[in-house]
């Protein structure tokens, strides 16, 4: 499987552009707003877009989902349940975070702790880690030892636990008991900032080290 990260809204969120290098089939992760820059790297790579892949539903995250999955005609896959309220309440965050007004929308799958999702005829396992937002889930790309985790786990930091129905011990739990175990060569894109290794982290990262 291959990757692009496409840097996007003034949070500099990384938007991930994944694609099976079998089919070219793709799916967008986190469109959180930017989608000419999106979809001009998705033509740039020659790839096809199939579907949306979300880890959690804050704005800078999901912002360009409705958008996007109306425009391309694109199935929505993600989060957890856990995250409606904060789908639902949209509208409220593009004011909170001074957003553009953007749409909401109804995922038109839900992923559980151990659900698998498709891209072309790459598989990824869904693993459900609560903490950043109680629906947050990361993709894990077994063969390539990679992983998107969204705002769960940062080079040298970890996602904030501060907003409605976050859980720092929850954060904690995900990183060390399910992200970890994965294996210490793995690979993972951070929702923000520079990538790192799971094995890095866990030597240096003051927060679960």
């Amino acid at each position: 499987m291959k990757y692009r990260i496409i840097p996007v809204t003034p949070f500099q969120q990384n938007c991930s552009l994944i694609w099976c290098e079998k089919t070219m089939k793709a799916a967008v992760v986190d469109p959180g707003g930017d989608l000419d820059r999106i979809l001009a790297a998705a033509e740039e790579e020659g790839v096809e877009l199939e579907k949306i892949l979300l880890t959690h539903a804050h704005i800078d995250h999901a912002g360009g989902t409705a958008e996007l999955a109306a425009s391309k005609k694109l199935p929505i896959e993600g989060p957890h349940k856990g995250d409606l309220f904060w789908i639902e309440g949209m509208a409220q965050q593009c004011n909170m975070f001074n957003f553009p007004p953007c749409e909401t929308f109804t995922p038109d799958r839900w992923l559980d702790d151990g659900d698998t999702v498709q891209v072309g005829e790459s598989i990824l396992n869904v693993i459900h880690c609560p903490g950043h937002t109680p629906g947050h889930v990361v993709f894990h790309h077994v063969e390539d030892e990679m992983a998107l985790v969204g705002d769960v786990l940062f080079n040298g930091s970890i996602g904030r636990t501060d907003f409605p129905q976050g859980n720092h011990q929850e954060l904690i739990d995900s990183i060390k008991l399910k992200l970890f175990p994965l294996g210490q060569s793995v690979e993972f894109i951070p929702g923000h900032g520079p990538g790192s290794t799971f094995g890095r982290e866990m030597q240096s990262n003051p927060y679960v080290r």
